[in-house]
């Protein structure tokens, strides 16, 4: 299941606790809405804390939707979009390998 996280509306992870066993949470940490990128250290606390209630085994990441999210799409370069792509890879192989 896939769950945009990318900002303070979205709330906390705690729902997370009642996930099945069987299931695997990709977690949309990285907004598609705004050209600012992430950083790497904001992406690894927050999949930490998500790893609270599912176990990391189980988590992945990914941006929060598609980068042309509306029918007017968003204002957010093709380098934006590269750059947040290339961070979700990094972020990834550090967490998980």
């Amino acid at each position: 299941m896939l769950l945009e996280y990318d900002d303070a509306r979205s709330g906390s992870f705690e729902p997370l606790r009642d996930v099945p066993e069987d299931k695997f949470v990709v977690l949309g940490l990285v907004t598609t809405k705004r050209p600012v990128l992430e950083s790497m250290d904001l992406l690894t606390k927050r999949v930490a804390q998500a790893g609270r209630y599912v176990s990391m085994e189980r988590l992945g990441l990914s941006p929060q939707c598609g980068f042309a999210s509306s029918i007017i799409g968003n204002r957010i370069s093709f380098d934006d979009q590269r750059n947040k792509l290339e961070l979700v890879v990094k972020t990834a192989r550090a967490l998980w390998g």
